[in-house]
């Protein structure tokens, strides 16, 4: 199986992906971004997996045991298998190669990461891009759920005391000046640290930089008020955002990290919950 992993497990880079992107018999490479986007043009062998879709926002027992099956029927469907590893991206290190790394690990798939950096980064390095469709090749996708890395509803509202909650939502949204569900405002306790800060911006570093994540030293910075042996929630409205979240808490070193799934979108909906 080739080796995919830079240093931290979370991510791979342009040039690893490039030395192995022939070898299509034991890696899967996935583009999480829009169709149309897909169609203009992507990674070579890379088939399309539009993740944006796969919105959950029911974290009772039933539904997560729906979401596991779902998620089972997905990447069976997109031909994954334990001896496969699997590489996703998007337009840059966003949430939604983020989302499909943590649905992965969330199945106990561990040799899974996404790319820097994303197609811009491909991109801008004059890479080969093609049109070429690819098909999928069906499998059946055997595993079993890491109960570590996801929290329900329940979970959240009886641990809130003890818990770090980080909301990747806009200010905006954590403020409750944008609302998008029937309450606005955030979980109580919660601290906003906007995902779009796991990311290098044109202030950070030069332009061919930009959208990639972070050094870990950076992103330990921007999570130094966190201490190291907490338990950690993110969550945003849909769990894409939160899933950045959680992979650069990962990259800093952060170890008990979880992903609240039905995020803003299942907790503002539920009257009996808490909000700030």
């Amino acid at each position: 199986m080739a080796d995919i992993h830079t240093a931290d497990a979370m991510t791979t880079s342009t040039r690893r992906l490039a030395n192995i992107i022939a070898d299509h018999k034991s890696v899967i490479i996935i583009d999480a971004r829009s169709f149309s986007d897909y169609n203009r043009g992507h990674i070579p062998g890379a088939i399309n997996l539009d993740l944006f879709s796969f919105h959950w926002n029911d974290t009772t027992y039933d539904g997560i045991c729906n979401f596991e099956r779902q998620t089972a029927r997905l990447f069976s469907f997109a031909g994954i298998s334990k001896d496969k590893a699997v590489i996703f991206y998007d337009e840059k290190s966003g949430m939604l190669a983020a989302r499909g790394v943590w649905m992965l690990l969330y199945m106990s798939h561990d040799d899974v990461c996404m790319l820097d950096g994303g197609f811009a980064k491909w991109r801008d390095e004059s890479r080969p891009i093609e049109t070429k469709m690819h098909e999928f090749e069906p499998t059946e996708f055997k595993s079993s759920s890491d109960s570590s890395i996801i929290a329900s509803h329940k979970y959240v509202a009886e641990n809130l005391d003890r818990l770090v909650i980080i909301d990747a939502r806009s200010p905006a949204e954590y403020n409750g000046d944008v609302i998008r569900a029937a309450r606005a405002g955030h979980i109580p306790g919660a601290i906003n640290i906007e995902w779009r800060h796991n990311l290098i911006d044109v202030a950070d570093s030069a332009a061919s930089a930009v959208g990639q994540f972070k050094n870990n030293v950076q992103l330990a910075e921007l999570y130094k008020d966190i201490p190291h042996d907490s338990e950690i929630i993110t969550y945003c409205h849909g769990a894409y955002r939160a899933a950045n979240s959680f992979l650069a808490l990962r990259k800093a070193g952060f170890k008990n990290v979880r992903i609240y799934l039905g995020s803003w979108g299942e907790w503002g909906n539920l009257p009996n919950l808490p909000v700030e």
